[in-house]
């Protein structure tokens, strides 16, 4: 009797380890779309630099860019732009950054990681910011 108790306390915890490490975050293209045209491009449109389009970069590009947390010529990281303490910042002049107010930044950086590639040069749908 104690041998079964243990076999399935082994087998449900197995069943209950498994259910939480296949959770993981499915990015939202179409939220990192939202947020990227609404918040990035607004400042990229004014900034000397111009609007950055997707497709003006490849994947690979693109990852390396976002790995490196670096923005501005490594002057600021690209987080610091994603991050909550940013997005309350500018939430009373920007509807999208007051609209994910409460989304973990983590979550929001994926769901932009997800766009950038999708638009990328090389990707499923290469994208233009209009």
């Amino acid at each position: 009797m104690r041998h079964s108790k243990s076999l399935t306390t082994v087998a449900l915890l197995a069943l209950l380890g498994t259910t939480f490490s296949a959770y993981a975050y499915d990015a939202d293209w179409k939220r990192g779309r939202l947020y990227y045209r609404s918040v990035c491009t607004a400042c990229h449109t004014t900034s000397p630099i111009g609007a950055i389009s997707p497709s003006t970069k490849t994947k690979a590009d693109w990852s390396a860019y976002l790995l490196t947390d670096r923005h501005a010529k490594g002057k600021d990281a690209v987080s610091k732009y994603v991050g909550k303490a940013y997005r309350d910042s500018i939430k009373d002049s920007n509807k999208t950054a007051a609209k994910f107010a409460d989304t973990p930044d983590k979550e929001l950086m994926e769901d932009i990681k997800a766009f950038l590639l999708k638009g990328a040069k090389d990707g499923d749908a290469p994208a233009s910011c209009n």
